[in-house]
Parts: structure tokens; sequence; C-alpha cells
């Protein structure tokens, strides 16, 4: 067996919603709405199925739809993107970041990846071969360093990963963190892998700014970007990949032996979604945001001390007031005694560095919270 896959571990996100299922906990871990998603593009997928094209769809994805995703980032991000030669659909994000890795990676190189990170990066760098130099970013605000990106950036170096918005801090890199990032790659002449799948699920007036538009790395950045996420509809697994026409070609040659497409009547619905016009973007932003308010507020209520939510659909709370440096341990307890699961967010950090802060997803509806809350409630008051 290839070691990499057979030594993994089974993933906290799997682990803590196992456990709300078996104990009836309310799931507030894994990072999906409890909302259906928007009725116009599920009837469009629908009414596709039923009478459209049901065969296999050209491996690159539907003409429409790669159109469409040009469209969206013009309108959206003022990026010029050719959607012949620019951009592709894959079956979700993660393939897309699989394919990114699998293609550009070669024996040795070495790839810088920023800890909290997603869990699917270091091992598909390390079953494509590459050796991971990981950069931990520190709460609560997780912003870059240069001294930092000094030590893991070297003429090595091939790619780095970047997640922006960052899950699962919920913090977004602004022009200042991207432009010094954007040195280092072009200094080195290092390609980014950005994996933007939260780039719409930006609250408080702030606006994604994608590293592709930074000076020098039009020609050197994979986009990746997620149609499950902007839409709330994370079983549909539509994907998508935006790169200089040299980049995407490499790209594309490991997707078509991964999923090599992806159903055509999603790609219809989606292709009609990203359409829609600002006031779309502009409630869901509102929506999302009102249950982040209402999720900390409650906390801090009830004695949580609660980090600022940026972005995405979590928040963070520091355990460190009540004298928990065990995040596993506590978010163990928390779904056993009192029936609500959450994540440590130790499970990001390859070396467990950190060890007080667990996160909570709010896409959920009001209800929903109110009753974790209620199970919360003396929570706080008996670690203190």
């Amino acid at each position: 067996m290839n070691p990499v896959l057979a030594d993994l571990p089974t993933t906290i996100f799997t682990v803590m919603s196992g456990l709300a299922r078996e104990l009836g906990a309310i799931n507030l871990g894994q990072g999906f709405p409890d909302d259906p998603g928007p009725e116009d593009v599920r009837r469009r997928a629908a009414e596709a199925i039923l009478h459209g094209d049901n065969q296999y769809p050209p491996m690159m994805g539907l003409p429409g739809l790669r159109r469409a995703i040009a469209a969206h980032y013009a309108h959206h991000q003022e990026l010029d993107l050719d959607p012949a030669a620019e951009v592709m659909v894959t079956s979700g994000a993660t393939e897309a970041i699989a394919a990114a890795l699998l293609a550009l990676i070669a024996p040795g190189d070495e790839v810088v990846l920023f800890a909290p990170l997603y869990d699917a990066y270091l091992p598909l760098v390390r079953r494509a071969g590459g050796v991971a130099r990981i950069v931990p970013l520190q709460p609560p605000h997780f912003r870059l360093d240069a001294d930092a990106l000094a030590e893991a950036f070297s003429d090595r170096t091939k790619l780095v990963v970047l997640n922006n918005p960052l899950n699962p801090s919920a913090t977004i890199f602004g022009r200042e963190d991207l432009a010094l990032l954007a040195s280092f790659c072009t200094r080195h002449d290092v390609v980014a892998i950005c994996d933007e799948v939260w780039e719409h699920i930006v609250f408080d007036g702030a606006r994604h700014i994608p590293l592709m538009a930074l000076p020098g790395m039009r020609d050197r950045t994979v986009k990746i970007g997620s149609a499950g996420k902007i839409f709330g509809l994370t079983g549909w697994k539509v994907g998508f990949v935006m790169a200089a026409p040299a980049l995407l070609r490499v790209v594309a040659n490991a997707h078509q032996f991964l999923t090599f497409t992806t159903p055509p009547a999603l790609q219809e619905a989606v292709a009609y979604g990203l359409a829609k016009d600002d006031a779309y973007f502009t409630g869901m932003r509102a929506r999302f945001a009102a249950s982040r308010d209402h999720l900390a507020t409650g906390l801090a209520a009830r004695g949580f001390r609660v980090l600022p939510s940026h972005g995405t659909y979590f928040l963070n709370v520091d355990l460190a007031p009540l004298g928990c440096n065990d995040d596993v341990a506590f978010c163990d307890d928390l779904v056993r005694r009192h029936g609500v699961a959450a994540i440590p967010i130790s499970a990001f950090y390859p070396d467990a560095s950190v060890r007080h802060l667990m996160r909570l997803c709010f896409a959920k509806a009001d209800d929903v919270l109110d009753r974790a809350l209620d199970r919360l409630a003396t929570v706080a008051r008996q670690a203190a």
C-alpha cells in the first residue's frame, strides 16, 4: 500500500460528525448549511436532468459554463479570462486542488503550506512526491510574516498553496499580505495555487482580492473556486480552475485521469446561477453574517471568548480563558456530555502547535443555533 494513504488517520470531520449522529448531538462541526440552496438553481438542474443531455460532457467542462465562469469573475473580481483556454470545470474544488498538485509537483519539489490548513493539502503534496514546508500562522490574526516566509521559500520552492479566505481561521488575507506573498513568488519563480472557495462569503463590507490580480501573478497563479460554496450546495461538487494556458493544460492532463468530467445537469444549473444579479450575493452574505452575529453574541453572553470571523461559515472560540490547552479533549467532552459537535483547531496544524481553539459552524437556522447555545449555557462557567 502507498504509505501516504495507508497511514492517514480518519479525518476529524468524519469523527465528529459520526459522534454527532451516534449521540444525537447538534452538529456545528462539519461545514455545510442546513438551507437547501437557491430554488431557481436547483430547479434548473432538475430541468436539465429531465430535458437535457445526460451523456459525457466535454472534459474541460460545458462551453456555456466556462463562458459563465469567465463572465462571473470579470464582473465580480475584474479578471480577464479566456473561457476557451484559461477555464476548466472539475468535480469539486478538492479535485481541482488534487489535479493542480499532481500536475505541477515533481518528486523533491518543495511546497509552502500555511497552517492552519485544509486537511487535503498535506497528503496530496506528499502523494505527488513533494516536500512540504509548513508556515504556522498564529491566532488571533493569522497574518503572513516576512521572516517566516523568508525561512520557508528558497530556490527549491516550486509551489505555494494559499487558502483565502482562510478556513478554519475565518480570516481574510488583504492586499498587504497578498503583496508580500506575491513578492516571494516572483522572486523565487514560484507558482501559487489559490484555494479561493470562500471568496463570496466575506462580511462587514470586505471584498475578496484574488492573488491572480496582483502584479507578476497573472501567469503564475492557479485560481480555484467552488459552486458548492457560492450557492450553499456543498454536495454538488462543481469546482472551477482558472490559470494561464500553459498552466491549465498540464492541470487538465491530471484532471482527465481523476474524474474526467462533471455531471452536465449540474454544470447547466451552475452556469445559470453564476449569472444571478448582485442582489443574490449581497443577500447571501447578509444572511450568513446575521447567523454569525447570532451565534457570536450568544456565545459571548455565555462566557466564551469569540474570535472575529471575517468570512467562511465558521467562527472560533478561544479556550485559553477557560484554562484549556487540549482542544481535542474539550471537543470530545462537548459532544459527549453537552450534545454539541465542534472541531478542534489543532487538527489543522500538522504539529498540533495550536491547541486552544475550537471551530463552530454558524451556517444553520436560528433555532438550531439557539438549541446549541442552550446546551452550551453552563460549559464556560463549569470550565472556568
